[in-house]
């Protein structure tokens, strides 16, 4: 499972992916989760955590990745300081089937 955090220049989403990573491994998922500014989207990514001040750029961020789930986190996403509300963000998306 590939997971890309992304916001405007990688900064923040970089704290948001090091949370995310350490609570995937505690719950027992063996995801690859990373952090990118908006203009180096993963096309192969299966998920991307979208800042939320990125919320309306949604539909250009996905044509970058069209196979992925695209969650826009909530405006608190950067104070969830033991990555387990992103956790939940990214198992509901993918218990949902969509994007």
């Amino acid at each position: 499972m590939r997971i890309q955090v992304v916001c405007g220049a990688g900064a923040s989403s970089t704290f948001v992916a090091g949370r995310l990573r350490r609570a995937a491994e505690s719950a027992g998922r063996e995801w690859q989760v990373s952090a990118a500014a908006a203009d180096a989207v993963d096309g192969f990514a299966d998920v991307i955590l979208l800042g939320p001040h990125l919320a309306d750029r949604r539909d250009d961020i996905v044509v970058h990745a069209p196979r992925a789930h695209l969650v826009v986190l909530p405006d608190d996403a950067f104070s969830d300081l033991d990555g387990s509300r992103s956790l939940a963000l990214v198992e509901q998306a993918l218990s949902k089937g969509t994007s």
